[in-house]
């Protein structure tokens, strides 16, 4: 008999979350008068990022947020994105403040992110929201680690006490989803794509998380039986690059788009091994903007002063 994992919906996890928020915002609006409101500035026109911006954009119109995109060209410079900042920081109809990544070279990146106020970065990148995960205080926690997180505890997965291994050293996910596995009681092993023999880490994995854009990067024999999978990579192929069991698997796909999306994991060999693994997509994906909608909830509740 095969054993066939259980699917970790983001997508339907993502949705009761929108559907708690929505239920908050109308309570915050009953009591205060207002609703949160994030900004997002889009800097060039990169066309992965004005994919991600307009998907947070919907999930603010879902929840009932207000939200605008602030479009800047690619040839700003670094102050010019400052003032921006700066003004945003300023606003009392304003609750979260997020940059849109990747930026043009010629941009300070550190000096972008350490100028949003803490209590209104929602993507969690600020030095002083990153210290204090590092010393377990209350802050805004980078959304897709906290996407991840929320993922095991929804499907009632027990971390406390579990060896977790990840895969990827990112300020965006691997480290601070690092940060939020230890704060857990988790025993974590943190490799990336320079790792010898990176099989030893990840074979023991109760949990295994998976981030660094390579596909097909972790294999059937590189897990346990039974472990718990989050492939939280991304990964565009196209037509003339997919081998010919991607074809027929993803053939819709093909069909229609001439690509297809994977992740990480080579999810036809791990999938029957596993006892519960995130798909991609569907998985991840959809738990980020739940998450940076929750971070912008929840910043709004901190600056206007409600539980």
């Amino acid at each position: 008999m095969i054993k066939i994992a259980r699917l970790i919906s983001g997508t339907r996890i993502s949705q009761d979350i929108k559907n708690e928020i929505t239920e908050e915002v109308k309570e915050m609006k009953r009591i205060k008068g207002i609703v949160p409101g994030l900004s997002v500035i889009l800097v060039g026109e990169n066309p992965a990022s004005k994919i991600y911006v307009g998907s947070k954009q919907r999930g603010c119109e879902q929840v009932g947020f207000k939200s605008e995109t602030i479009k800047m060209d690619e040839s700003v410079s670094t102050e010019d994105v400052l003032k921006e900042i700066d003004k945003l920081n300023n606003r009392e109809d304003i609750h979260g403040i997020l940059v849109q990544l990747p930026l043009p070279e010629q941009i300070d990146k550190a000096k972008v992110l350490e100028a949003i106020y803490p209590e209104k970065d929602v993507d969690g990148f600020h030095p002083v929201n990153i210290g204090k995960l590092v010393t377990q205080q209350e802050c805004l926690v980078p959304a897709t680690p906290l996407g991840i997180i929320e993922m095991l505890k929804r499907e009632d997965i027990i971390i406390k006490g579990k060896n977790a291994t990840v895969v990827g050293h990112s300020e965006i996910v691997g480290k601070p989803t690092t940060l939020l596995l230890l704060n857990e009681w988790a025993t974590v092993t943190i490799c990336h794509i320079e790792t010898r023999d990176l099989k030893i880490h990840t074979i023991d994995a109760d949990i295994l998380i998976v981030a660094t854009g390579v596909p097909y990067l972790i294999k059937g024999d590189m897990i346990k039986e039974g472990a718990v999978v989050i492939d939280v990579g991304i990964n565009r192929i196209t037509k003339d690059k997919a081998n010919q069991e991607l074809l027929e698997w993803r053939k819709e796909d093909f069909e229609k788009k001439g690509a297809t999306l994977i992740g990480d994991v080579d999810f036809l060999r791990v999938e029957p091994k596993a006892s519960y693994i995130s798909p991609v997509p569907g998985g991840v994906g959809p738990m980020t903007i739940a998450m940076l909608l929750s971070n912008t909830l929840k910043a709004a509740k901190n600056i206007v002063g409600m539980k």
